[in-house]
């Protein structure tokens, strides 16, 4: 951890006067990251899980090493348009995920904040807002975003357009779920099609883009069938790997490469041993670089992160999701996506997966400035406990180790596990 730590220092410090070489410095180190997964992978992880590592690292160095050949997007932005006209995503949560795992994202929080934007901001907009003023990030082709679930969109991507001075298109997905509004945001896709067209000199192939629908749709199948044979099942877990599922399913939705690795987790969970030790279904995003969670969870036989809801936002059964009209079936996976609208509808499909996963409880993640989730917790909690699911809510922040609790987080996510484990028991 101390080189870890050594790392990112270094990347701060030349991010202030030689931004090239910061930036040098972070692709070599995440470089370095990818060759160790490629040649000294976890063993105590699923072979699927050593391919999504390596797989989220490639990921992540293509929009470092090939700038112009990629678009900043936030999470959800359906990417299956952007893959055909050869752009790679360069996706803001993520980045400020690997900063903050290089332990080098304190510098770009307070840049941020110096600018102007307020402590209350999700900090995952902030770090990535202050290594793109600091140097740290190259200029990408172009922004493409969207309203869906976070309001902080509105604000980062705007100011990202200006910084980097490149052309930006925004989704306006409506709250509400109806027919109406999937032809609604139908529409504008068909209209991001033409932004992209312009804006790359490419093409995008209308039967090209079914095939890559229907690769969606087998990925979206598959994921739900992993989720449901894994219930009775022992996966071996650490921190990142559910939020690698959570990122990739939305990113590399349509390609090759995300279906391979689903494929992989079918088999893989086929084999796994029978389930034991205590089964956790964990709603938002996961404090990876906590102890306190470390100390529970990380790979750990009596308990275990079983699914994470970032995987598992839209459910086709009751669907139509029709790859020969890949326009509505974008469309309609965003107006359906489980985080939009009502908070109710958020529980209800957190409920169902957890049950599917065979859950014994569940961890509900107030993360830092998430407004949504902070502000349906205690809805969030009842319903969980009225369907037979304990529920932990546990406050903290996915990226900056300054808003930790470590010592509430070890306190509560221990006695938490202690009550499940007496309920096993009994």
């Amino acid at each position: 951890m101390e080189v870890v730590k050594t790392f990112g220092h270094c990347v701060e410090q030349l991010s202030e006067s030689r931004q090239g070489m910061a930036r040098w410095l972070l692709k070599t180190g995440w470089k370095a990251q990818r060759l160790r997964f490629q040649f000294a992978p976890d063993k105590r992880l699923l072979p699927a899980d050593q391919y999504l590592a390596r797989l989220m690292m490639d990921t992540m160095l293509r929009p470092l090493q090939r700038p112009q050949e990629s678009a900043i997007v936030s999470v959800f932005t359906p990417c299956e348009l952007l893959q055909e006209v050869g752009l790679g995503p360069y996706n803001v949560e993520s980045f400020s995920c690997y900063l903050s795992g290089s332990q080098a994202e304190r510098a770009c929080l307070q840049q941020a904040e110096n600018e102007g934007l307020s402590e209350t901001l999700c900090s995952y907009h902030k770090t990535f807002i202050g290594a793109a003023k600091r140097g740290i990030l190259p200029k990408p082709k172009c922004i493409v975003y969207t309203n869906l679930v976070c309001d902080a969109n509105l604000l980062t991507f705007r100011y990202l357009a200006e910084l980097f001075d490149v052309p930006a298109f925004a989704i306006d997905v409506p709250f509400e779920q109806n027919a109406e509004n999937v032809r609604y945001v139908a529409e504008q896709l068909r209209e991001l099609a033409a932004f992209l067209e312009e804006n790359t000199g490419k093409k995008i192939s209308e039967s090209a883009l079914k095939e890559r629908l229907k690769r969606s749709r087998a990925t979206l199948e598959n994921i739900h069938q992993c989720q449901l044979r894994r219930a009775d099942r022992y996966v071996p877990t650490d921190l990142v790997t559910p939020l690698y599922g959570g990122m990739t399913s939305h990113l590399l939705l349509g390609t090759p490469e995300e279906e391979k690795y689903t494929e992989m987790l079918l088999r893989d969970i086929s084999a796994a041993p029978e389930a034991h030790g205590k089964r956790i279904y964990w709603m938002h995003t996961i404090p990876f670089w906590s102890d306190a969670v470390k100390k529970e969870l990380l790979l750990n036989e009596n308990a275990q992160i079983v699914g994470c809801e970032l995987f598992q936002t839209f459910d086709l059964e009751g669907r139509e999701f029709n790859p020969d009209r890949p326009y509505e079936a974008m469309a309609e996976r965003m107006v359906y996506h489980s985080l939009n609208g009502g908070v109710l509808r958020r529980i209800e499909a957190g409920i169902r997966h957890a049950r599917e996963a065979g859950a014994d409880g569940a961890v509900w993640f107030g993360h830092w400035g998430c407004k949504h989730t902070l502000g349906g917790s205690q809805l969030a909690k009842k319903k969980f406990e009225e369907a037979g699911i304990p529920l932990l809510i546990l406050d903290g922040d996915g990226c900056d180790r300054s808003h930790g609790g470590e010592g509430q987080t070890a306190t509560r996510l221990g006695a938490f596990l202690e009550m499940l484990e007496e309920g096993k028991s009994k």
